[in-house]
């Protein structure tokens, strides 16, 4: 295993930084509201990242997620490029490809979703779905919704063929109810697209989770080095220093278990357990982070417009979106006892 990223993936990973910094400043974000924000997610698209991700890989995107968690940018970049930009690259026809990759690239075309939880979905013959998907991230960005049904096929549905109203979640993921009454929907892949789209999900979504732990941990460093009590700086004293190591293996855990998922599916080896393992540090690991960051804050920690609550909330929010630890933990353990852990 080699997680040294390509000179491809180490300029789009630094670019990232770049315009996550510029622009996603905490000022920006507390006017953004729960809305996503238009600015910087036409940056992205207009410096070529989300193409990029098809050349760099999914470890790529992993590395370019981290850049946005460590900001908590408002741009439906996950879930554009893993239900969108991966999932059709892998499993969309020719035809599919060649009318939704470009206007997925330059950011005219958003793709969020609905498969972590299927079975609400129900399709008949002619590809019409039916069912409700009580929350979707990014739905009120989205122009389209990959869709999981109760046999795990998926479908790509047009947002204007639905009905989508807004729902507010823990973070501010421009989240929807999604209604869908004989919608039209078109098949992406073949029976093994929907396990592949999960764990890639899962894969990048734990990227996401170490970016968001890192950021929320730096600003815990910043503020322990600085803050003084009694003449000394928090920092000096030993049990912050030994909240915030536990904090610190806990994020390069996530990290590394990530980085080798998303090696592992660019390398075309079987990767399911592996995803599911980064989604359990994500969640496990990744809710004990975003706690520490807030608590060695102190006081100020209990501010609800203090920059470092929002990686809290969005910590939070992976946790369960990933789906809790022991969910998942349950999910891996019968993975390996079936002995089908091919993906």
């Amino acid at each position: 295993m080699d997680f040294t990223p390509t000179e491809e993936q180490a300029a789009a990973r630094d670019l990232a930084a770049r315009i996550f910094g510029d622009l996603s400043t905490p000022e920006r974000l507390a006017a953004a509201g729960t809305g996503s924000d238009a600015e910087t997610w036409k940056a992205l698209c207009a410096a070529g990242l989300v193409t990029a991700v098809a050349d760099t890989g999914l470890l790529g995107l992993v590395l370019l997620l981290e850049e946005q968690g460590r900001t908590t940018a408002q741009v439906p970049f996950a879930a554009s490029c893993v239900y969108g930009l991966l999932a059709v690259s892998a499993h969309g026809s020719p035809e599919q490809r060649e009318r939704l990759l470009p206007g997925i690239g330059d950011g005219t075309a958003v793709v969020c979703g609905a498969v972590f939880e299927p079975g609400g979905v129900r399709a008949d013959a002619a590809g019409r779905l039916s069912g409700v998907v009580p929350v979707v991230p990014w739905l009120r960005d989205a122009t389209h919704v990959l869709v999981a049904d109760d046999r795990r096929r998926s479908w790509l549905v047009r947002t204007a063929d639905a009905r989508c109203a807004a729902v507010e979640l823990t973070a501010p993921w421009a989240a929807g109810r999604l209604t869908l009454d004989g919608t039209p929907g078109e098949p992406v892949g073949g029976p093994d697209a929907y396990d592949d789209v999960l764990a890639t999900a899962r894969t990048a979504f734990a990227g996401l989770q170490a970016g968001v732990c890192a950021g929320s941990l730096a600003r815990a460093v910043e503020h322990t080095n600085t803050r003084e009590q009694f003449g000394r700086p928090l920092a000096a004293k030993q049990g912050v220093q030994l909240r915030a190591a536990d904090a610190y293996m806990d994020t390069e855990a996530i990290r590394v278990t990530a980085y080798e998922a998303a090696w592992r599916r660019d390398e075309g080896l079987a990767y399911a357990t592996h995803a599911l393992t980064a989604a359990w540090w994500a969640s496990e690991a990744g809710q004990r982070v975003v706690h520490a960051g807030q608590h060695l804050h102190g006081g100020t920690g209990a501010d609800l417009e203090h920059p470092v609550h929002r990686h809290f909330l969005w910590g939070r929010q992976l946790d369960a979106y990933l789906g809790c630890g022991s969910e998942v933990l349950q999910e891996l353990g019968e993975l390996i006892a079936s002995g089908e852990e091919e993906t």
